[in-house]
């Protein structure tokens, strides 16, 4: 893929939209639409890394309630010809067809990878990847099970989504949680990860979410960069591919 000239590609991810209560998601709502509409001249592609929502279940014919100014500027952006692209994270692992459907565009339940101008990316959510946290491995292959999922929209949507709101809220609170440091390279699951890939092929920029911390970590003395995405509750931090570098980004209205 050939990037034209004075176009970018765009990444964000945790929006965490529902939480911690209506009126602050819908003023992040707000402030992540105008961030879109910041960026839609000159964006090729825009890269949503997972957890949009802090809770998403779609049944066949009910997608939770709300979200309609986010949803609403996304359709927009696709009917006028903008490329999206969108992956689940381990807050709204249940996404199915709906954004595809509705909004045309493809939702990525496992890492991509990307060639861009001789640039090789590699872009996901992050949960679940690398060494150790195994007790949430096995939860994801439960609830990935298309038999979990079928078994689990046989309960009526106001009881389904509710339920899984709570189990999502039972974790840290992103918004009152403090921040969790950078653990050195040798705690990082995600740079672990980097490590062991760059072993056996060539990956100039590896892009995450789920860490919440908004980092740009160079990769010892491969030459490749590992960029974790932050999120929209503390950081409001992105990152952007202009064709030669990734960077990562702080926006402000």
């Amino acid at each position: 893929m050939q990037l034209p000239k004075g176009k970018k590609i765009y990444f964000a991810s945790d929006f965490h939209l529902g939480i911690p209560n209506l009126a602050e998601s819908k003023a992040r709502e707000r402030k992540i639409c105008t961030w879109l509409d910041s960026i839609a001249a000159d964006a090729a592609i825009i890269y949503l890394v997972g957890d949009i929502f802090d809770t998403w279940f779609e049944y066949k014919n009910v997608v939770p309630r709300g979200f309609v100014r986010l949803l609403g500027k996304l359709a927009q952006m696709t009917d006028s010809g903008l490329r999206i692209e969108a992956f689940t994270g381990n807050h709204d692992l249940w996404m199915d067809n709906y954004f595809e459907t509705e909004l045309q565009i493809p939702v990525h339940k496992k890492e991509i990878k990307i060639t861009v101008n001789n640039t090789t990316l590699l872009i996901a959510h992050g949960d679940g990847l690398g060494p150790g946290d195994n007790g949430y491995k096995l939860l994801k292959a439960v609830m990935s099970n298309p038999l979990s999922q079928w078994l689990y929209r046989r309960i009526h949507p106001d009881t389904g989504v509710a339920f899984a709101s709570y189990l999502s809220r039972l974790g840290p609170k992103h918004a009152d949680s403090p921040e969790k440091p950078f653990l050195g390279k040798d705690k990082e699951w995600l740079v672990q990860y980097c490590l062991q890939t760059l072993q056996t092929e060539k990956i100039d920029y590896f892009i995450f979410g789920h860490r919440h911390l908004a980092l740009e970590y160079p990769l010892e003395d491969t030459g490749s960069m590992y960029i974790n995405l932050g999120d929209w509750i503390k950081y409001d931090t992105y990152a952007e591919f202009d064709g030669e570098k990734a960077t990562l980004k702080y926006y402000k209205q």
